[in-house]
């Protein structure tokens, strides 16, 4: 009988990586990575403390082209020669990327619509677009057998399509980056707290309050807060803000943003 791990290695604008994983009974593993925003020799280091390796991993799936997502992707695709997963619009931008144009081209896979098994058998992937201000900006939903995980970060606002997958998904990582009256009050300018808050930037506390209430169900085990801003969040508020909107078993978690978290058994 298999499970399913997830661990986040960082989750905010110092870089973001996730890994999660189908695990079997017998020690062998089945694992993604969503994103590169942690260096190679991090990851193996992180991954070691529980006895994983890292050249398990069997794909990358990138999220966006913003910097904090993608500023390994390189040496991953250098040094581990994973294939990396996205969009036909967002492998464009990539392949013209100073970070990533001379390492990526023969790693390229492109996700089509609909579902695409990116582990034949075990693991397929569906994406869907979300609003924020980068080339292209995508949420997945994520079969790994039969359980249901849904990844959304860096969205200005929430999606009908991003509520339906959430609304059948067993865990959910959702950003919940800033309160609004800390970015309001605080140290950036008009023109920055404008591009976070005004539908195309990012996801306040009380936003994704509003959308875990309209997706919970009794069977999702998992909520992970993800993206918590530095200088206009803190994981108490995020976390005060989002509890009332769920029910037991669920559990709301928010995820560290510069260190890694402890690695989940999602296995419900």
């Amino acid at each position: 009988m298999s499970k399913i791990i997830f661990k986040s290695l960082s989750s905010g604008s110092c870089g973001n990586c996730y890994y999660l994983a189908i695990a079997d009974d017998n020690g062998g593993r089945i694992p993604i990575l969503i994103d590169a925003g942690v260096s190679p020799r991090r990851f193996k280091k992180e991954m070691m403390l529980h006895g994983i390796s890292a050249e398990e991993v069997r794909g990358i799936l990138i999220t966006h082209d913003h910097m904090d997502h993608i500023r390994s992707l390189g040496s991953y695709c250098k040094h581990h020669r994973w294939p990396v997963w996205a969009t036909p619009k967002l492998h464009q931008a990539l392949a013209g990327h100073t970070m990533t144009r001379l390492q990526i081209a023969h790693y390229r896979k492109e996700l089509q619509d609909g579902w695409n098994e990116i582990v034949p058998g075990r693991i397929k992937v569906r994406w869907f677009e979300v609003p924020h201000d980068a080339t292209q900006t995508v949420g997945y939903a994520i079969m790994l057998d039969d359980f249901k995980f849904v990844i959304m970060t860096d969205l200005g606002r929430m999606t009908a399509e991003g509520m339906a997958y959430a609304s059948q998904a067993d865990a959910v990582v959702i950003e919940s980056n800033y309160d609004l009256e800390m970015l309001r009050n605080g140290p950036y300018p008009v023109e920055l707290q404008d591009r976070i808050c005004l539908g195309n930037g990012h996801l306040s506390n009380d936003e994704c309050a509003r959308a875990i209430r309209e997706f919970w169900h009794e069977s999702l085990g998992f909520v992970f807060l993800c993206h918590l801003s530095e200088h206009n969040n803190t994981p108490e508020l995020a976390l005060e803000c989002s509890r009332g909107s769920i029910n037991s078993p669920t559990r709301l978690i928010a995820l560290p943003r510069e260190r890694a978290s402890e690695l989940f058994s999602l296995s419900l």
